[in-house]
């Protein structure tokens, strides 16, 4: 690989020149994205061409595991599994935030106000799984 140099100069009227050995460089990416992009342009065009087109009444009815669709569109689902998964998004961030903890408590000097830190971190944790709890999200039914 050769080093190569940008020539940055200015002409008589204070325009700046740049050599033409830097965009170089660009052209070999830009000339591979316009490759990739053709690429992508003719296989959707080959396969509009090549595809068959005989739409029927089965091809164009909904589709899903091999069942055929029966009633409404719209399923109920109940808002505990929301929950559930809010409470484990909780649970993950306060597992993540062990860790950069941990090492900042082994620091010295620092042990004391990184302790008090945790415990009103796990407190405020402990308030919202307590009222979690008191309005029965937890519960299983």
């Amino acid at each position: 690989m050769s080093d190569q140099t940008v020539v940055v100069a200015a002409d008589a009227h204070n325009n700046v020149v740049v050599s033409a050995d830097y965009f170089q460089s660009y052209s070999v990416v830009g000339l591979l994205a316009v490759v990739g992009v053709l690429f992508v342009a003719v296989a959707f065009g080959a396969g509009r061409l090549l595809r068959p087109v005989v739409p029927t009444p089965e091809k164009l009815m909904t589709y899903e595991c091999g069942v055929d669709p029966v009633g409404e569109g719209w399923a109920h689902t109940q808002v505990r599994y929301y929950v559930y998964a809010f409470l484990y998004v909780i649970f993950a961030i306060d597992s993540i935030f062990l860790f950069p903890w941990a090492t900042v408590f082994a620091a010295p000097g620092y042990g004391a106000t990184t302790l008090v830190e945790m415990f009103v971190f796990l407190g405020f944790l402990a308030v919202g799984l307590l009222y979690a709890y008191k309005k029965g999200v937890l519960a299983w039914t």
